[in-house]
């Protein structure tokens, strides 16, 4: 498999996981739906990273290396980073407590800064010719 390849399939998952957020969040489970928005967003922060040859084993360093990298150098709009803090931070509290006073409001919110999110990285990689075959290659 090609880099390519790879950041294709990243951020195809992404996609997806921004479907299964919206029906998530249709059914009235926002925790999930959360979730899901926040995997997308982590998934396209992952291809940016590998993009530039750079891995790491835990979210928090994701999370900080895309910051460093990508916002803090102006690669990408700096509030993508903020957004991706905020969408772990829900995540985490969807995913582990049992009271979580995530709303619709709050779901539809992230709904609309991980699409943005998710565009602005595709929008990056397609840029940087890093989707082309030839480019990943």
């Amino acid at each position: 498999m090609t880099l390519a390849d790879e950041l294709r399939a990243m951020v195809a998952k992404a996609r997806r996981y921004m479907d299964t957020a919206e029906l998530a969040r249709q059914h009235g489970d926002y925790d999930t739906a959360v979730s899901r928005l926040y995997y997308a967003m982590f998934y396209c922060a992952e291809a940016v990273l590998l993009a530039r040859g750079r891995t790491f084993s835990s979210h928090r360093a994701v999370i900080a290396a895309f910051g460093r990298e990508f916002a803090k150098t102006g690669r990408l709009p700096k509030e993508l980073h903020r957004w991706l803090q905020e969408a772990f931070e829900k995540r985490g509290i969807g995913d582990y407590e049992f009271e979580t006073g995530i709303t619709e409001a709050t779901a539809r919110d992230l709904q609309a800064k991980a699409q943005e999110f998710v565009e602005a990285v595709e929008a990056y990689l397609q840029h940087e010719h890093l989707l082309d075959q030839e480019g990943g290659s």
